[in-house]
């Protein structure tokens, strides 16, 4: 019997699959695995994985997964009848239920129960003891309620599953919270296409409706923005740390000037890493030809931007030493370039039927020319480095490192 063949029996026996869902939180190994031995075999046991045996969940874990089901049961019942269920008898089911949690783990949010953050620093406290069905029942109750700041913690502390997350985005669209939605494509790691082109969509179409929620999203920003000049040009920083500063504040006035506030949306589309190029060429392909028109100026104006700041590049550092995380969502060259070619690949000869794209076309096709010739003069500069670096390696092994130089 084969090594993967034994692992496979193993788990068959072991009925991992069928107790999974027994333990619905994320356990504590520290009191279970040195309570765990092997158990004997006879003469012949040859395999090289045995049964390991004294399984046994501390009283907390157990306790925790009890109140979990209690929860989850109650919620169930109460959500039959959404109508019947109004945002205080809710949030007093989840306070009691994360009270009860924090009382098994020696956790107390010490803040007013009366305050009306008090259920949001509780989840951000004790949301790793909470199960995926009752986030999922949170969640739905949550947007039934419009809970939007329940709803954004929950967001922010990656607590959404992928199980949940297309309802959560299609709900968001409906309810037309784009800054919620944004959220959702900065946190929840596993964003798949459908999502993503739904997201994309609404945004390359917003309805005017929803601007109100949008200013918070462009709020954001500007505060970025303004946040890097102050660094930039504050006294306390070292030199090291002003002209990372320096940098990041180019680079967000660059991402924040002359772009509407939908489109300062779509930067988390095209920043995130979610969106890879089968993923972006999956979901032009579904676009109709005003949202691809939106787009296509949308990255015109991106291109318009790195030509005329071309010493302004990516930071990503800021956002970690200087806390400016904006920089990590702004959109590189290549991805708008990339995302720019697969939409004029595949889309070139029925866009040409628009006389709005003529007009477009010729702005970028001038700031493609320049960029591309930058990009020769660049490819030039580097061949004489690499041949100016081969010079002095060669000189090195010739003469004396003091007499290196003069070859060169």
């Amino acid at each position: 019997m084969s090594l993967l063949e034994v692992i496979k029996k193993a788990i068959v026996d072991s009925g991992t699959f069928m107790t999974q869902f027994k333990y619905p939180i994320i356990l504590n190994a520290d009191v279970i695995l040195p309570n765990l031995k092997p158990e004997s075999g006879g003469s012949n046991e040859i395999y090289p994985i045995k049964h390991m045996g004294g399984w046994r969940i501390s009283d907390t874990d157990s306790d925790i997964i009890e109140l979990g089901n209690h929860f989850v049961n109650k919620l169930k019942r109460k959500l039959k009848n959404p109508k019947s269920l109004n945002q205080g008898e809710f949030l007093e089911i989840l306070n009691l239920f994360l009270e009860k949690n924090g009382e098994k783990v020696s956790l107390a949010c010490h803040v007013d129960s009366s305050d009306s953050s008090y259920t949001c620093l509780m989840i951000e406290k004790l949301g790793f003891l909470i199960s995926r069905d009752a986030i999922v029942l949170i969640l739905e109750a949550s947007l039934v309620l419009e809970l939007w700041e329940l709803l954004e913690t929950i967001i922010v502390q990656g607590l959404v599953i992928h199980s949940s997350s297309s309802n959560l985005v299609q709900s968001l669209i409906e309810k037309n919270r784009s800054d919620l939605l944004c959220l959702c494509i900065m946190h929840i790691s596993d964003l798949q296409l459908p999502d993503l082109l739904s997201i994309l969509k609404y945004f390359l179409s917003l309805p005017k409706h929803a601007y109100n929620s949008v200013i918070s999203v462009r709020k954001e920003w500007e505060s970025q923005a303004l946040l890097a000049i102050e660094k930039a040009t504050g006294q306390n920083l070292s030199k090291k740390r002003s002209d990372l500063a320096k940098q990041a504040s180019v680079l967000l006035m660059k991402a924040y000037d002359g772009f509407s506030t939908f489109e300062l949306c779509l930067h988390y589309v095209f920043a995130s890493p979610n969106l890879d190029e089968l993923t972006l060429s999956s979901s032009v392909r579904r676009l109709n030809g005003s949202e691809m028109l939106s787009l296509i100026r949308y990255l015109g104006k991106w291109l318009r931007k790195y030509e005329k700041f071309p010493q302004s590049g990516p930071c990503p550092k800021a956002a970690s030493k200087l806390g400016l995380k904006a920089c990590q969502w702004v959109p590189s060259l290549e991805t708008v370039v990339k995302s720019l070619g697969l939409v004029l690949d595949d889309y070139f000869s029925s866009l040409v039927l628009y006389s709005e794209f003529h007009e477009e076309l010729k702005l970028i096709e001038d700031v493609v020319k320049s960029l591309a010739s930058e990009a020769r003069l660049c490819c030039s500069i580097e061949n004489v480095l690499q041949n100016l670096i081969k010079d002095v390696g060669l000189c090195e092994g010739l003469f004396p490192r003091d007499d290196a130089r003069v070859c060169v």
